[in-house]
């Protein structure tokens, strides 16, 4: 696990929006992170079919437990 600076302000939006999706601050900015680079990658993509093509990787990931459940 790594350190990341952000701006206050940011941070204050991170805070803000951990609150409303049920989430730690940093899994917010990790959630926003990994979204953002593939967004970047594919930005043909819109984000919901960024988040169906995310649970779809999840749902064939032979070392995801809880799929096999």
């Amino acid at each position: 696990m790594g350190l990341v600076k952000i701006e206050d302000a940011l941070h204050e939006e991170a805070r803000k929006a951990s609150t409303v999706m049920c989430r730690s601050i940093n899994a917010q900015a990790e959630f926003w992170m990994k979204m953002g680079m593939i967004a970047e990658a594919n930005p043909t993509l819109c984000f919901n079919d960024i988040v169906k093509m995310q649970l779809a990787a999840a749902q064939s990931d032979p070392s995801d437990e809880t799929a096999a459940a």
